[in-house]
């Protein structure tokens, strides 16, 4: 299987950034890590093992990317208007730099997002946010209200960076029409997930807008952990 690891400045973020690539083709995915995890979790805890005869085969391409969540949303050292500002940078560098890297790479007119626990927010705020760019999005036991972080403080920027905010409020029918004709929609969490809850509550409002998607909830005591993403990663990307 093809491993390749990559570093670069990131001009919007202003340090260096590391992403890990596996597989030589087929569609690709853009994998994003756990709350303040990094780019080589995905691997260490076996979720590219979990499905490895797909990248082998060429069917799929994984793009791994690192998170800055300690320096944004999680960041309790700076205010909550900082935080969401650099969440905004981190944005910049996946469509100005992650992006085109991709593309550089494979061919494919839209890409996979997805990412377990916090990575399934930003799966979906990515997703959500530039629908054109995406073809699927599979979150697992992911968690997607960032207000919950900022001690009641919202704005402008941390308002459109919540797909729970912001989604009942859009009424652009050429977005809607991205959401329900062009993105496969994934959900899933465990019985005992305690973000289980907000992935139910996320489903309500993409239902109250006619937008396709799979609410998966695991039963037999599922809840929120490595080995149970492994096994929704079987499920849905072996």
């Amino acid at each position: 299987m093809t491993r390749e690891y990559h570093k670069w400045f990131s001009p919007n973020l202003g340090r260096d950034m590391e992403l890990l690539l596996f597989g030589h083709g087929g569609h690709p995915v853009l994998v994003f890590p756990t709350a303040q995890g990094r780019f080589y979790d995905y691997e260490e805890r076996k979720l590219i093992d979990a499905v490895r005869s797909q990248y082998e085969s060429g069917v799929l391409q994984a793009f791994c990317v690192d998170s800055v969540d300690s320096e944004s949303w999680s960041n309790t050292a700076i205010p909550p208007a900082q935080r969401a500002l650099r969440h905004m940078q981190y944005e910049r560098y996946l469509l100005d730099e992650v992006v085109p890297f991709i593309k550089a790479r494979n061919q494919a007119p839209r890409i996979a997002v997805t990412g377990c626990n916090f990575g399934g927010y930003h799966a979906a705020n990515f997703a959500f946010r530039h629908p054109k760019l995406v073809s699927h999005c599979v979150s697992l036991g992911g968690t997607f209200n960032v207000h919950q972080l900022l001690n009641g403080y919202s704005d402008e920027n941390c308002y459109f960076h919540c797909p729970p905010s912001f989604l009942p409020g859009l009424e652009d029918e050429t977005i809607l029409s991205q959401f329900r004709n062009h993105i496969r929609f994934v959900f899933a969490a465990g019985e005992t997930d305690p973000c289980l809850e907000e992935n139910r509550h996320l489903s309500a409002i993409l239902l109250s807008k006619n937008i396709p998607h799979w609410l998966d909830v695991w039963g037999a005591g599922t809840g929120h952990d490595w080995h149970w993403w492994q096994q929704m990663t079987v499920k849905f990307f072996g």
